[in-house]
C-alpha cells in the first residue's frame, strides 16, 4: 500500500483528516497507518459520485455494469489470498473464516451481475387498451456504511446491488478495518469503472460518516451498524426523505424444542453463538432449552466449549482468534462483570491471556429475562442459557427483546420446529441449522433491528426507484370536456 488510501473520482488521494493506526489484534501491533479523510474530502467524494452518476453511462448501460463487475468478480477470486491474509491480519478472524468471507464476497459480485443481465420490465395490458410499464431504475448516489466484523462481505453486499442497479457510490468502511477496502479500490482502478462511479473514504464516523448521511446530493443511505447509530441516521434521512436502509443489531434466540438431539444442538449452539468471537448481528446470544434436556445440555455444552482451540488466527486449527480491539474488549468484559452484578452464574469461561485481545467463550445460567445481558447486544463470545416449559414460553422469551434480526429452531419434528419457527418475530429464522446467509435470499430484522433488506432480489430492489410508464398508442382528445 502507498500513502494514499482514499479513492476518488478514478484517482487516489492521501487522507487530509485524522491519522489512525491500525492494529493487528492477535499481536497489538501497529500493521499501517493511514491518513483518513476529511469532511471536506467526504463531501468532494459525494460531488465525484453525483457528477458520474448524470453524465457517465453507468446508471443506462445495463451491459456495461454485468462485464464491469464480472471482471472485479474475476480480479478479487484472482487475488483471494492476499485478501483472506489482509482480513484475517486487519480483524482477528481465523482464516478458514476469512476464507469464507472472500469467497461470499466475489458469489454475491456474480450474483448480481447475473441478476441485472436477466430481470426485465415489466409489462401489463390494461382493460382500457393503454399498456403500463414498470421499469426498476437507479436512485442515485448511495453512501454505503458498514461496521468491522465482516469488513469485505458486508461491504459486498452493499456494493454489489448499490453499482448493479446503475447507482454511484461512496464507501465508507469501519475506521478500525479498512484494509480490504482499500485493497477492493485497487480493484475496481484495475476494472474500467467510471471515474466517480466507486468512491472510497475511510474515516470515523465523525466527521466521514455524518457528512456522508447529511450531504444534499446523497439519495440513499444504507449502513449495517449499531441501532442507536441507526436511529440517528434514519432521523436524519427524514429532513430530506432520503432513501435509507437500517441493518441493526440482534439479540437472537437458538430455542431447542424438548425432542431435539443433545450433541447436535450442543454444537449449533457453540456455532451459532461463538463463531467468529461471536462480532456477528445474529449470534444466537440467547440459548432457550426445554427443561427436560437442560442439565444434560449445560453439562454437554460446557464440556464442548473447554475444546474450542483458541490462538493464532492465522493458524487452520484455530476455531476462535481475538476480539477486534482493545476497546471492544473492555466493552465485552463490562458486560461479563454486568452479568454477575445482576446475579447470574459464570458457568464456565472467562479467561484470557496477557497478550492479543482475546475473550475465552463465556456461559451465563440462572438469569432471567430483565437482566442485561439478556436484553442487550454484547457482541463477543458470551450466551445465556434459559429453560423453558412449554412452546408458548419458548416463544414467549424469544421475542421478549426489542431486537428481530434473527432465531434458529433445534427439533426431530419439522412440523413443530415451523410452528414454532412462524410465531417467533424474526427477519431470518433456521431450522436445525444457524449462522447462514443465502445470497439469494433477503437478510433483514423486525423491530429495532432495521429497516428493508439486503440479498437476493430484495436487495438489489432496495437500490432501485420503480417507474410506473403508461402509454396510448395514438393521441387523442381526453373526452373530459364538453367544450
Amino acid at each position: 500500500m502507498t500513502n494514499q488510501h482514499l479513492y476518488m473520482n478514478g484517482a487516489w488521494q492521501q487522507g487530509e483528516g485524522n491519522q489512525r493506526e491500525l492494529i493487528n489484534p492477535t499481536t497489538e501491533e501497529t500493521i499501517i497507518t493511514i491518513k483518513e479523510a476529511s469532511q471536506e474530502q467526504a463531501s468532494t467524494a459525494v460531488d465525484a459520485a453525483r457528477l458520474a452518476f448524470d453524465e457517465s453511462e453507468w446508471a443506462t448501460n445495463t451491459k456495461k455494469r454485468v462485464i464491469t463487475l464480472h471482471k472485479l468478480a474475476d480480479l478479487l477470486e484472482q487475488n483471494e489470498q492476499e485478501f483472506v491474509v489482509a482480513e484475517t491480519e486487519n480483524t482477528g478472524k481465523p482464516i478458514k473464516e476469512a476464507t469464507l468471507d472472500i469467497s461470499d464476497s466475489v458469489a454475491c459480485l456474480r450474483y448480481y451481475a447475473n441478476l441485472i443481465d436477466e430481470r426485465e420490465s415489466t409489462k401489463i395490458e390494461m382493460a382500457d387498451g393503454t399498456t403500463s410499464k414498470i421499469i426498476n431504475e437507479s436512485i442515485g448516489v448511495c453512501s454505503l456504511i458498514v461496521p468491522w466484523n465482516f469488513p469485505l462481505l458486508l461491504g459486498m453486499w452493499k456494493i454489489a446491488p448499490a453499482l448493479a442497479a446503475g447507482n454511484t457510490v461512496v464507501f465508507k468502511p469501519s475506521e478500525l478495518t479498512p484494509i480490504t477496502a482499500i485493497k477492493l479500490a485497487e480493484l475496481i482502478d484495475r476494472s474500467e469503472f467510471p471515474p466517480g462511479v466507486f468512491n472510497l473514504v475511510p474515516g470515523a464516523g465523525d466527521p466521514v460518516g455524518e457528512t456522508l448521511v447529511a450531504h444534499p446530493e446523497v439519495d440513499k443511505v444504507s449502513f449495517t451498524g449499531g441501532s442507536e447509530t441507526g436511529k440517528r441516521i434514519n432521523q436524519q434521512c427524514a429532513k430530506d426523505l432520503k432513501r435509507v436502509s437500517l441493518e441493526l443489531g440482534g439479540k437472537s434466540p437458538l430455542v431447542i424444542l424438548e425432542d431435539a438431539d443433545i450433541e447436535s444442538a450442543v454444537e449449533w449452539t457453540i456455532f451459532g453463538g461463538f463463531f467468529n468471537q461471536g462480532e456477528v448481528c445474529v449470534a444466537s446470544s440467547r440459548i432457550l432449552v426445554h427443561e427436560s434436556l437442560y442439565e444434560a445440555f449445560i453439562d454437554k455444552l460446557v464440556h464442548e466449549s473447554s475444546r474450542i482451540k483458541i490462538g493464532d488466527p492465522t493458524l487452520e486449527e484455530t476455531e476462535m482468534g481475538p476480539l477486534v480491539s482493545s476497546t471492544h474488549l473492555q466493552k465485552v468484559k463490562s458486560y461479563i462483570n454486568l452479568g454477575k452484578e445482576e446475579g447470574a452464574s459464570v458457568h464456565y469461561g472467562g479467561q484470557h491471556p496477557s497478550r492479543g485481545f482475546y475473550q475465552s467463550p463465556v456461559i451465563f445460567t440462572n438469569v432471567h429475562q430483565e437482566m442485561r445481558i439478556v436484553q442487550e447486544e454484547i457482541f463477543g463470545p458470551v450466551i445465556t442459557v434459559q429453560p423453558f416449559s412449554n412452546q408458548k414460553e419458548a416463544v414467549q422469551l424469544a421475542n421478549g427483546t426489542k431486537y428481530g434480526l434473527a432465531a434458529g429452531v433445534l427439533s426431530t419434528n419439522i412440523s413443530e420446529a415451523e410452528q414454532v419457527a412462524s410465531q417467533l418475530k424474526a427477519g431470518t429464522v433456521w431450522i436445525n441449522s444457524y449462522h447462514t446467509p443465502y445470497v439469494e435470499a433477503p437478510w433483514g430484522g423486525y423491530k429495532q433491528s432495521g429497516i428493508g433488506r439486503e440479498l437476493g432480489p430484495h436487495g438489489l430492489t432496495g437500490f432501485t426507484e420503480v417507474k410506473h410508464v403508461n402509454i396510448s398508442q395514438q393521441l387523442q382528445k381526453a373526452g373530459w370536456y364538453t367544450h
